[in-house]
């Protein structure tokens, strides 16, 4: 920044101009620091007064302490943590810019207040500022303000006293590689290290380059107030450690949140949300503040201490969002499942406008000359034949050397040329390809003007229309694809070209060129003179006046993308060229140069239209020499004596970054600089700068002129050239608060958020324009509001090519009085512009229609967002003119959208850093938060032809997830801030009230049951033992041959078998081992180490005839012994095993190396291998004297990680298999095959139990042997013509994905499914209906019915509640509210309506079981229209929980608990799912009606997010949907965060595209914002061996950094 001491100095303008270059050199890196300021101090020596007296210097220094230590008022506004800036800025601005002049005024004539050598167009200290950078792109310079530069650092600087309190994103180091610097280097590389450059302190000196990068806050002090005393340095920062640790604890000391006694909620978000940032008066050092060490000490759910760089971090994410509890509300949710999005209010403060409706200003008289032509052609033929050799344009080479002189007189036999083939010599005499009235394609590079010209005029001299577009550089062009579309419904079938591009389009090895994407098919014709035939001597064009045909078709691109055809008709382009005469007073032979690009637009207009019609002389200069000399257009006024020159203000910044020593410029010869985006309200400060410095080149302030223009109504004003340099141009200070209500409020008390707009002249003559309001009836504004200019003349688009219905909107306008009657019986065009029309007929504008973004009611414009992030010092970590912002719609409203590439050489650090200041910087000056914030590598953005950022392409793979950032900071808690109201928990009604109120609405208690085990009458021989080892003896001793299990192995294969007798004789051998080698009493607990087999069966019944308590344990895996083997162990010591059984082959491996580094074998209790048994029989067989005494363990890990035994007693286990029995018709003649984990839970009893029972015969499938052939199972149920067989997901999972392209060989091998009567999933959770459906369409093919898949479901309590049955109804699905869920309400809807949730019935409730749905909370019994805790009763429940810690409250809760009301005796177990039931239609066997079982969730697993509870497979469902990428994923909570982990199949490149898309799809879909979202590679999270996540190992997981994560962000 320039000096602030220089601003009150009076020095000359050679001076200042010469400092102003001093500095750029400085900025650049052409000079040191040292030179610099021994060069400057030289420069202003003589000027400098003496050393600063008590009231020299000290005016601004005690201006800035008033400033600073002022008590200052915290404000709440809709934004994180957003001080009041306002006020004290502006204070300090009016400080600093005491000695210029004021800025913000209207200003219109000559302002007699201002002595005359003060109104110099810009400070000249200030300008200095604005040539610093070179840029790239077309959005770039003309974004720069001094004003509003230091308006931002104003703003920042309010926030350096609470540094940005969020959490850096944590990176996998091969995300980091740097992309390499020379990938691809912008003309702006020469932008040198510029915070160094830019601070000179009054007394101290300036930071090193190694201070500068930690003291950042210091820095800002600095560059803001020009002095570093104790009071604006607010605290010393250390210079941080690793991660996030000491960030942290600077933030902690400075970030004062005010203290509540109630803990605060982060998930209510109020909209009052600003961090209360309070600071004892006066105070100037840094308050002391407790540090923490590496992190914070933080606890888990379950009051473990974290010490960890996560939990620090996410502490730190949790501090940004802490706030005050909001009062409770006075009035509850009548109908609490109704989510409402809260609806912005008007804010009762906002300006409204108040001035009277405006008048349709009118231009002046189009005055029409004798000699001017009455067409183009005719203005053309003239020319071409009185002055053939008077030149029309000079192209020039990338040298800038001239290339090429085309005369008047080769223009016109040029084009005859031209229109003579186009007609003649395409297709043949009787069907010519083109006729007049057709339209043809124009493709010409941007360095070929005169073969373009040449084919324009032939196309308008043949009476064909000229679509003149952009050369496709390839087949997947950024918009190119767009073009084709609007080639295709222009009827294009022709494309003229140049000789050069037709040789560099893309071609096909037999060198045809190929069909563009989306685009017609083509002939392609070149133009070149030794293409075209010479038309015979009496052909001659016919040459009409001016009509209503089409003269060509101009392309716009919208906003989204799409491209359309503006057509302009002959009348409208002559009447254009003539108003544009008139405007410029252009006169025959003047010499214009063009920069600007010929096929469109101002360019096409002035240079190669308006030209014509008064015989002037373009110099065409190709945006290729633009690149490489910046000054050529300049060197070119001076060495053609140009009058006029067309550029935009980007082509003005570039000289100013160029022109250095250029000593030998005259600008004087200009009398016309046409600004071309004008329109663009940030062109002032180009416009401005380019005047400071070139007015001592001879420029003129009178001489530029900015114009607006609009493809649909080709020039809508331009700024006349006039020789009066006392008249200033007209300008405006706007209020930018005013501008987003659409009101002018000029800005008089000098705030930080303005912006100043300067006029773009007069309407055109013969021109009427008006604003209208921006949406609903064109309404005329009133004269102090914004709208949209709306133009009526003669010289304007006349429709959208083929779009009837478009056109009407934009092309066929009335505009109404406020009374409702139009303003006038024509017409009126739309500009798509934002403007008003200021006092004297001037224009203003102040956006675009295409670039407004409505966030929560207020208009917000593109460019200004741009320009205040390009505000942000310093600017050397993105490219200046490679910024892309834009909104997406989420939830309901529009969301702030930035995108940036990023400098090859900027560090993590120092990117976030300049995010995290950005954000904060349009927080403060737009008062809009921004949603996401993405930095790309350089050069990725997609492009435009002439090398700008193509808008609507880079917002395309944003949302589609291609875009790739390296950087990306999202922050939806600032800005999203129409959620729904957190649910408020109402004041607990009692299980009674509940009651009586179900009765009284009509709505029945929730409760089913199973059929009564006590009336069915069977045969049931088995029942008369009440033991299984009873029951086994009786067969061996009835059916002794009969095959009970038949175990296969991967191929097929009958690996082993057993009957009853050889199962009977191996339990008797494993019961001698027992007792004989293992000296076990009755009562002992052995655990069963076995793979899935024969085995384990036999060692189950050894275990009962020796009266033994069996535990079966999954073996360890070989290839993973660390993880899988300390399992074991743990299950082994919980059970108190006193001894372990296992075969010879796991036996080594319990002793093995590999096991003692994993745990400690020496414990482990005495091992059996049962590969050698004893020959003989036992003496006897114990039998139990008890039904009620323990039969088995059942030890499983539960979804939320936990490892929970349960007792089986003998009476339970009987029962258990009995009801099975009943329920799926087991007898000995069935088969049933098995493919599921013989270890926990109903898998353990179907693979080891109920063969023995029913005496069915069981194929057993080991799981394991499906990863060698996934067809094994469904082959062998195929081939044993199973009716009944039993699988898990993660089977059914592996079945899905190994055979779905497999159906067909599988039908030839002769595999069929059509005698599966039930196919049963076995689960403990909700069932997953989109797998099972899949399933069934897959396999519907090979006789699958879709009926037969069902699920079942158990729980640790009762371990199986629900089993499809084979008799009975088919299970059946609803639809659900899944906003009512949230609130534990059951509102069915119609499949597809939005928020329905499928829910599948998990089969039918078993014989002898009876469930109730039970509030968790009160216990009492709910009605079926509501959500609650599942809890059974049933001859089969556990008998309790197995621990060592004997926790007695958790047991009798569990396993015995009773309703608080209503039936109160019956003993029910809670299963810990959250369910409910409903009435079917269908009929049950025993002719009543049907009640379905619907399960939800684990109840541990819920989230109570917001006051309502949210089950987290909803949400992974979403998320899985968002990307193809992500192939699984899992949420849990965190302090009230939400965190979603998620798994990503692609590249590392593609890991920072999920962070908004998963952060989108869960505020859409669950109104819920994610905290942080980790992503992992495949297999990350973990899951258990019945196919269910495990997300409780996976927060512990994350919360210990153990993860290894790709990338962690973290939303604020």
């Amino acid at each position: 920044m320039a000096d602030r001491s220089l601003e009150g100095m009076a020095l000359p303008l050679e001076v200042r101009a010469r400092l102003a270059e001093l500095e750029l050199e400085l900025s650049e890196g052409d000079i040191t620091q040292k030179g610099y300021e021994k060069k400057r101090s030289k420069l202003i020596g003589a000027y400098l007064p003496q050393p600063p007296t008590a009231n020299g210097a000290a005016v601004v220094r005690c201006r800035l302490q008033h400033s600073e230590g002022a008590p200052r008022r915290t404000f709440r506004s809709a934004h994180i943590g957003v001080c009041d800036v306002r006020e004290a800025a502006a204070r300090e601005r009016v400080a600093s810019t005491a000695g210029n002049r004021p800025l913000f005024y209207f200003r219109f004539g000559v302002d007699q207040a201002l002595p005359q050598e003060r109104r110099a167009p810009v400070t000249p200290s200030s300008a200095s500022r604005y040539h610093r950078r070179r840029s790239s792109g077309s959005r770039d310079e003309r974004y720069r303000s001094d004003v509003h530069t230091e308006a931002v650092q104003a703003a920042l600087a309010k926030h350096k006293e609470r540094k940005m309190a969020v959490p850096m994103p944590s990176k996998r180091r091969s995300l980091v590689v740097q992309t390499s610097m020379d990938a691809y280097t912008p003309p702006d590389t020469s932008s040198g290290s510029e915070d160094e450059g830019s601070v000179q302190g009054d007394s101290q000196g300036t930071p090193t380059s190694s201070q500068g990068s930690i003291n950042m806050e210091h820095w800002i002090s600095q560059a803001i107030h020009g002095s570093t005393t104790s009071t604006t340095s607010s605290s010393s920062t250390q210079s941080g450690g690793s991660g996030a640790a000491h960030r942290l604890a600077d933030v902690m000391a400075q970030t004062h949140i005010e203290n509540h006694s109630a803990p605060p909620d982060v998930t209510t978000y109020t909209s009052e949300h600003s961090i209360q940032v309070e600071r004892p008066q006066g105070s100037t050092g840094s308050r002391t503040a407790p540090k923490y060490g590496n992190a914070e000490l933080m606890e888990t759910g379950d009051g473990v201490p974290v010490s960890s760089r996560v939990s620090a971090k996410i502490q730190q994410l949790v501090n940004t969002l802490k706030r005050p509890k909001r009062p409770p509300l006075r009035e509850f949710f009548v109908d609490d499942f109704e989510e409402l999005l809260e609806v912005q209010q008007p804010d009762p403060n906002q300006p409204k406008p108040e001035g009277a409706q405006m008048l349709a200003m009118r231009g002046e008289q189009l005055g029409v000359v004798t000699n001017w032509p009455p067409s183009l052609e005719a203005a053309l033929q003239r020319w071409g034949t009185i002055s053939p050799k008077a030149p029309c344009l000079t192209t020039m080479d990338t040298n800038g050397k001239p290339l090429y002189i085309l005369t008047y007189g080769k223009l016109w036999t040029r084009s005859m040329k031209v229109a003579y083939s186009i007609l003649h010599k395409l297709g043949t005499k009787q069907e010519p390809m083109v006729r007049p009235g057709d339209r043809v394609a124009l493709v010409f590079p941007n360095n070929d003007p005169a073969a373009f010209m040449a084919a324009f005029y032939g196309c308008l001299l043949a009476e064909v229309v000229p679509v003149p577009i952009e050369v496709p550089l390839t087949r997947k062009d950024a918009g190119s694809q767009q073009i084709g579309f609007l080639l295709g419904s222009c009827g294009v079938t022709v494309a003229l070209t140049s000789d050069a591009c037709h040789k560099g389009l893309p071609k096909s090895p037999t060198g045809e060129i190929p069909q563009f994407k989306g685009w017609p098919k083509l002939l392609w014709f070149v133009t070149e003179s030794k293409h075209l035939s010479k038309p015979p001597r009496d052909w001659f064009p016919h040459i009409k006046d001016a009509n209503n045909d089409t003269a060509y078709i101009e392309y716009k691109t919208c906003k989204d993308g799409s491209v359309l055809g503006v057509t302009v008709t002959r009348t409208a382009l002559l009447t254009h060229c003539q108003a544009l005469t008139q405007a410029c007073g252009y006169t025959e032979a003047e010499t214009i140069v063009n920069v600007l690009d010929f096929k469109k637009d101002v360019g096409l207009w002035h240079g190669i239209l308006t030209s014509v019609m008064n015989m002037m002389h373009v110099i065409s200069i190709p945006y290729s020499l633009m690149k490489v000399n910046p000054l050529s257009w300049i060197q070119k006024v001076c060495q053609y004596k140009a009058k006029v020159a067309c550029v935009k203000s980007r082509d003005m910044h570039w000289a100013l970054v160029a022109h250095r020593d250029q000593r030998d410029i005259n600008l004087s010869s200009l009398r016309m600089l046409i600004v071309a985006d004008g329109a663009n309200p940030w062109s002032i400060s180009s416009c401005d700068a380019f005047l400071n410095v070139f007015q001592s080149k001879g420029l003129r302030q009178e001489v530029i002129c900015p114009c607006a223009s609009s493809p649909e109504a080709l020039t809508v004003a331009i700024r006349r050239p006039t020789d009066d340099s006392n008249q200033p141009p007209g300008r405006g200070v706007l209020s930018m608060h005013g501008l987003t209500y659409g009101v002018i409020r000029v800005d008089s008390e000098e705030k930080l958020s303005v912006l100043t707009v300067q006029d773009v002249g007069l309407v055109m003559p013969g021109a009427i324009m008006c604003s209208v309001k921006p949406d609903g009836v064109p309404q005329l504004c009133r004269t102090d509001e914004i709208g949209e200019l709306c133009v009526c003349a003669v010289a304007t688009g006349t429709s959208y090519y083929g779009l009837s219905g478009m056109t009407k909107n934009t092309f066929e306008v009335f505009p109404m009085t406020s009374s409702g009657a139009p303003i006038s019986e024509y017409p009126f065009i739309r500009t798509g512009l934002l403007g008003f029309v200021g006092p004297g007929g001037l224009v203003f504008v102040v956006g675009k229609m295409d670039g407004l973004m409505v966030v929560s009611g207020r208009r917000h414009n593109a460019d200004d967002i741009v320009a205040t992030a390009l505000a942000v010092e310093p600017m050397k970590f993105v490219y200046r003119g490679r910024i892309a912002v834009f909104s997406v719609t989420v939830l309901h409203d529009e969301r702030i959208v930035i995108v940036a590439e990023q400098r090859p050489d900027s560090t993590e650090e120092d990117s976030f850093q300049w995010m995290s200041r950005v954000l904060q910087a349009i927080d403060s000056i737009h008062q809009v938060g921004v949603y996401c914030l993405a930095l790309v590598p350089a050069n990725t953005l997609p492009k435009t032809p002439l090398g700008g950022i193509h808008l609507s392409e880079t917002k395309q793979l944003f949302l589609e997830g291609s875009l790739h950032p390296c950087n990306v900071l999202m922050c939806p808690h600032t800005c999203v801030t129409n959620l729904p109201k957190p649910r408020q928990k109402q004041p607990e009604i009692g299980p009674a009230s509940v009651m009586v109120g179900n009765l009284v609405s009509g709505k029945r208690i929730a409760q089913a049951s199973g059929r009564d085990l006590g009336q069915i009458e069977d045969n049931d021989q088995a029942r008369k033992f009440l033991f299984l080892s009873e029951v086994l003896q009786w067969r061996a001793q009835t059916t002794p041959d009969h095959i009970l299990y038949t175990l296969l192995n991967c191929r097929g294969a009958i690996a082993n078998s057993l009957t009853c007798v050889q199962l009977h004789k191996r339990a008797e051998k494993i019961a001698v081992m027992l007792m004989e080698r293992g000296h076990l009493q009755d009562g002992d607990h052995v655990a069963l180490v076995y793979p899935p087999g024969i085995d384990l069966i036999a060692a189950f019944y050894g275990c009962l005839y020796a009266g033994c308590v069996p535990i079966t344990v999954r073996p360890p895996h070989p290839q993973n012994i660390a993880t899988t083997l300390p399992t074991v162990k743990m299950i082994v010591e919980v059970s108190r095993s006193a001894c372990l059984m296992t075969t010879q082959l796991i036996c080594k491996l319990l002793r093995s190396r590999e096991a003692a580094a994993a745990v400690d074998v020496r414990t482990w209790p005495l091992i059996l291998d049962t590969d050698d048994l004893p020959k003989k029989r036992p003496a006897q067989i114990c039998k139990p004297c008890n039904p009620d005494t323990l039969a088995y363990l059942d030890f499983s890990v539960s979804t939320t990680g936990m490892l929970a035994g349960v007792k089986m007693s003998h009476a339970a286990t009987s029962a258990f298999c009995r009801s099975i029995k009943l329920q799926c018709e087991l007898y000995p003649s069935r088969e049933v095959a098995i493919c599921l984990d013989p270890y926990c839970g109903l898998g353990f009893v179907l693979w080891c139990l109920c063969s023995v029972y029913s005496g069915h015969q069981s194929i057993l499938i080991p799981p394991s042997e499906l990863e060698t052939n996934p067809a094994l199972w469904l082959l062998a149920v195929s081939q044993y013509k199973v009716r009944d067989t039993f699988c898990s997901y993660s089977v059914m999972e592996l079945c899905t994905k190994g055979l779905g392209s497999q159906t067909e060989s599988l039908k030839a091998r002769g595999l069929d499914l059509s005698r599966v009567r039930t196919c049963v999933v076995v689960a403990e959770e909700r069932p997953r209906i989109a797998l099972t459906q899949s399933f069934s369409k897959l396999f519907k093919d090979l006789g699958l019915h879709p009926r037969a898949v069902s699920t079942s479901f158990g729980c640790r309590v009762n371990l199986a509640i629900c089993l499809q049955g084979t008799s009975g109804p088919d299970p059946t699905t609803v639809y659900v509210d899944m906003r009512a869920l949230r609130h534990d309400r059951v509102r069915l809807v119609e499949r597809g309506s939005p928020h329905s949730l499928p829910l599948m019935e998990s089969g039918k409730i078993l014989p002898g079981v009876r469930i109730i749905i039970a509030n968790p909370e009160t216990k009492g019994p709910l009605g079926d229209s509501h959500l609650g805790e599942i809890w059974v009763h049933s001859a089969h429940n556990a008998s309790g929980y197995f621990t060592i810690y004997g926790d007695e409250s958790l047991q009798s809760d569990h396993f015995n608990s009773r309703l608080s009301f209503g039936d109160t005796q019956t003993i029910w177990a809670r299963t810990g799912y959250l369910g409910f039931l409903r009435r079917t239609e269908l009929t049950d066997a025993n002719g009543e009606r049907h009640d379905a079982l619907y399960v939800v969730g684990a109840l541990d697993e819920a989230m109570e997010l917001r006051g309502m509870r949210y089950h987290p497979i909803d949400i992974e469902t979403s998320v899985i949907r968002a990307h193809k990428s992500v192939t699984e994923c899992a949420v849990f909570t965190w302090t009230n965060l939400l965190v979603v982990v998620v798994e990503l199949d692609g590249s590392e490149q593609e890991a920072l595209d999920l962070v908004p898309l998963v952060t989108n799809v869960v505020l859409e879909e669950h109104y819920l914002i994610v905290g942080v979202v980790v992503v992992v590679d495949i297999g990350v999270i973990p899951i258990n061996s019945r196919g269910e996540k495990q997300r409780m190992h996976l927060r512990d997981g994350f919360l210990a950094d153990q993860l290894d994560p790709i990338y962690v962000a973290y939303n604020m």
